[in-house]
């Protein structure tokens, strides 16, 4: 058993299924939901709806509208109205209509049969139960991407015209699209393209200081106070935002940090554990390209190394790196290069991927430059590259 407990609370809340009650930096667009679908909690049976959600690969489109269909089911109970939202992935199904509403159908109906009735049928007994039940349902096609490519034009424009089929009978359908692409959208025919792209929320891509705010919620939900250094949550949003500003990956990479942490009974996660997370997704750092640098460009990625082993920063500054880069060109009698030689050092190595340099503004001092390393551990850096210039590990 381990020494030491573990620093999670309930990592649970860090599990990509999990559905936060309050969405960081997205309170706008779920209010714009809630607007758009307000209808059915006062005359769901006259309108229907029809509202696209697009955004990029971790801007928070599922969670969106888990977030939305919960919290307007709940609405709709406390008002006494019949009202179910279904959320359903299209890749899962093959982007297949006939077995998305099959797969509907059952959840109303679990002994339907899987043979002998075609898509067009299926609708018809999914309306009927609905009518019986007086219920109508929210259905969610998320990766609609799928379905497009699939099926094209034709099922998207009966998608769209659910309302015209059941004009003179109560509405029981409304759709909420999620596709990440919206350009896809110009493949289909006209007539689809009107009605499909009437209602549209963009997600836009989450800057750095959001994800810090999200990462920050989910540290105080699923981990022991104290537990999580703040530097390690600002370099692991900084990697999110590298990532196309995706909260999930970097959700993803907190709870590995975490249980790198747990694995190495530390009491803390800190930066090194953030860096173990990270090079076990994104394999950044190659041991045969030590090879090709010159000495000092080694020696300075060995001060880089060494310096992080032995603090728990995620940042270092010019002036640190090369009061250890000195130090080190003692250990190896080689005489220090310029400050000069030192900055395009971290230059080379920025491009290269192995260090990130962030350029700050401040009033008082001016503009202040910090270096991390964002990907790779620090004593496996430091083992390699000891290696390379002839010497043993300590």
């Amino acid at each position: 058993m381990k020494g030491r407990k573990s620093v999670f609370k309930d990592e649970s809340k860090l599990d990509i299924n999990y559905i936060p009650k309050i969405l960081p930096h997205r309170e706008k667009e779920h209010r714009l939901l809630m607007e758009f679908f307000d209808f059915l909690l006062k005359f769901s049976e006259k309108m229907s709806q029809r509202v696209i959600i697009t955004g990029d690969v971790g801007t928070g489109k599922t969670v969106l509208a888990h977030r939305f269909g919960s919290d307007i089911t709940l609405q709709a109970n406390k008002q006494q109205v019949k009202l179910r939202y279904v959320h359903v992935n299209c890749r899962e199904y093959r982007g297949k209509i006939f077995l998305i509403l099959q797969h509907v159908l059952t959840l109303f109906r679990p002994n339907f049969p899987k043979r002998g009735y075609s898509s067009e049928e299926i609708l018809g007994m999914l309306f009927q139960t609905l009518d019986e039940e007086k219920t109508h349902i929210i259905l969610i096609l998320d990766e609609f991407d799928a379905l497009i490519k699939n099926e094209g034009s034709e099922t998207v424009y009966k998608l769209t015209r659910l309302q015209e089929i059941r004009a003179d009978k109560p509405q029981r359908i409304s759709v909420i699209f999620i596709l990440r692409d919206l350009k896809l959208i110009d493949k289909l025919d006209d007539s689809s393209k009107s009605t499909l792209q009437r209602n549209i929320i963009r997600l836009e891509k989450y800057v750095k200081d959001q994800l810090v705010d999200i990462l920050n919620k989910r540290v105080s939900m699923g981990f022991n106070l104290y537990s999580v250094n703040e530097d390690v949550i600002s370099s692991i949003a900084e990697i999110g935002f590298s990532e196309t500003g995706n909260a999930r990956f970097a959700i993803d990479l907190l709870w590995r940090a975490g249980k790198y942490a747990d694995a190495n009974d530390e009491e803390v996660v800190n930066a090194d554990c953030a860096r173990k997370a990270v090079s076990s997704i994104i394999p950044t750092f190659r041991k045969n390209e030590l090879d090709s640098l010159g000495l000092h460009e080694k020696l300075f990625l060995l001060a880089i190394a060494r310096f992080f082993k032995y603090n728990e920063n995620a940042y270092v500054s010019i002036s640190e790196i090369e009061e250890s880069y000195a130090i080190i060109c003692e250990e190896f009698n080689e005489k220090p290069n310029s400050h000069t030689q030192i900055w395009k050092y971290a230059q080379l190595f920025s491009v290269l991927g192995i260090l990130k340099i962030e350029v700050t503004a401040n009033i008082n001092r001016g503009r202040s430059t910090k270096i991390s390393l964002p990907a790779i551990p620090s004593k496996e850096l430091e083992k390699e590259l000891s290696a390379s210039l002839g010497k043993n590990k300590e």
